[in-house]
């Protein structure tokens, strides 16, 4: 069993806590800008080995008899019909799927509010949608002047002009599809008019990373640094904090630029400010669940080394800028990391230059696997096989799969459904090996061994498929690139 850093029955329990406490401080309800990814939050669970992707969910649960949600979307995001790159569905779509997942655990989704509100077509479909399966929707509009004009933003013509959210609990989590959706002016525009309704309502915010209480270069914040070299975030010492407190925290760069801000709205709205630093504003509570920072530290720098390569696959690509890549760069040398500090780098470039074909390379404990393409497997393929057959000590050598059972599969890719890649891929050998299972011992053997696969780290020797890089992440590995495509092929999928 993989070792763990982070104790996820603790955290829920001191996490509600904290919670609960904010909404009692205030009074009648709180509205807690929930950052980050709700369901799954692969990046902390990496990072944090125990921390479960749903955690967020699982923390939600045990509140949720006195929560709401309202889920805010940028206009402009759906009029430029906008993905998150990490699952590749567009942020109308993750709107319609964080109602399905919260409806499926009966979390109540009281509304959707379109930020920075304009009149077109897709805003009109997607409204007209959402309200024919009942779910209400709100209007806020663009501020001119927004946050700096503080007597304009807190006026009728500014935050006034926003329709407000009827909302009847006592804590309102209030989440996004993605980033820059709009959700902290959806707070502020709620706390306006809480107060003209004679409502004592406060707010809060709750992001995972940084973590306050951890060290500025703490591995663990430098890894959530190294995952968003795209937003230009920097970790940084919370001034505030330290002025008021005499105690240093760990915040990030964009909040500390806008608390003077906020405070002057949160003055100018209750007359006084709840809050003496951006880090008073926050709920998070993960630092206080970590157990095992020795497995986190591992655990972080694995995942400064991985986002590394994304890095540098994405500007490959076209997709990042080369200030992108410098930044990833500088992340590393702080953290004294290169890149054969990861295990299955060097050996999967050996094969690959010895072989002159894509191969990949995975790490079992002290036990390297490679893998290279064939005629008839792709190098993920063969790669998931050499590893399921050394999970079932079965050698190397021995045939799970026959060329009978792979050839029509390759032969139907080709001439009837006309790919140009004949070779199996790895979520193919898998559906293979479950087809054999009941006729081929050998197959069944290894076919139990796949829930081993997750956690395990791997490298490519190349830009792999999209269809492979999706079988891994949902069995679980985590898997790097080298920014090249194979044969001079500059389209890769």
């Amino acid at each position: 069993m993989r070792a763990q850093a982070f104790d996820m029955r603790k955290y829920v329990l001191v996490q509600r806590r904290a919670i609960e406490k904010r909404i009692k401080s205030f009074g009648d309800k709180l509205y807690l800008e929930f950052g980050g990814k709700l369901f799954d939050d692969n990046h902390a669970s990496r990072v944090l080995p125990g921390f479960e992707p749903d955690a967020k969910l699982k923390l939600l649960l045990s509140l949720r008899k006195q929560l709401e949600v309202v889920i805010v979307v940028n206009s402009d995001d759906i009029i430029s019909n906008k993905a998150r790159s990490d699952i590749g569905i567009s942020y109308q779509d993750e709107v319609k799927r964080l109602i399905d997942a919260f409806n499926d655990v009966k979390i109540y989704v009281s509304s959707v509010v379109f930020s920075f509100y304009k009149e077109n077509d897709a805003i009109r479909n997607f409204k007209h949608f959402l309200e024919s399966n009942n779910v209400k929707v709100y209007k806020h509009y663009e501020i001119n002047g927004y946050p700096e004009n503080v007597s304009l933003v807190v006026s009728e013509d500014g935050l006034g002009k926003n329709e407000y959210i009827k909302t009847t609990r006592p804590l309102v989590v209030v989440t996004a599809p993605g980033p820059g959706s709009g959700k902290m002016a959806t707070c502020l525009s709620q706390l306006y008019h809480e107060n003209k309704n004679h409502v004592r309502a406060g707010y809060a915010k709750y992001e995972t990373f940084p973590v306050w209480n951890l060290p500025l270069r703490h591995p663990v914040n430098l890894a959530y640094e190294a995952a968003t070299v795209d937003l230009n975030d920097l970790n940084v010492i919370d001034p505030f904090h330290l002025e008021a407190y005499h105690r240093m925290a760990t915040s990030y760069n964009r909040d500390v630029a806008s608390f003077p801000l906020l405070q002057a709205i949160f003055k100018k709205i209750y007359g006084s400010s709840p809050y003496k630093s951006p880090t008073d504003m926050g709920v998070n509570m993960v630092g206080f669940a970590i157990k095992n920072k020795k497995v986190a530290i591992k655990a972080s720098n694995d995942e400064i080394i991985r986002r590394y390569f994304q890095t540098m696959k994405s500007n490959f690509l076209g997709k990042l800028p080369d200030s992108a890549v410098e930044k990833a760069r500088i992340i590393m040398s702080e953290a004294k990391l290169s890149v054969d500090d990861r295990k299955c780098v060097k050996p999967c470039n050996e094969r690959a230059a010895q072989t002159g074909v894509p191969c990949m390379a995975l790490e079992k404990g002290n036990k390297i696997i490679t893998a290279k393409r064939s005629q008839l497997l792709g190098a993920p393929a063969a790669l998931l096989l050499n590893t399921l057959k050394s999970f079932a000590n079965i050698e190397d050598k021995q045939l799970i799969l026959s060329r009978r059972v792979i050839e029509p599969v390759t032969d139907l890719k080709v001439n009837i459904l006309r790919n140009h890649n004949p070779r199996i891929h790895a979520e193919e050998v898998l559906i293979a090996l479950a087809l054999q299972a009941d006729t081929n011992p050998l197959a069944e053997a290894v076919l139990k061994q796949v829930p081993k696969l997750r956690g395990l780290q791997a490298h490519s020797s190349v830009i792999l498929p999209v269809v492979d890089m999706k079988t891994f992440r949902k069995l679980g590995m985590n898997v790097t690139e080298e920014a090249k495509s194979y044969a001079g092929k500059i389209f890769t999928k």
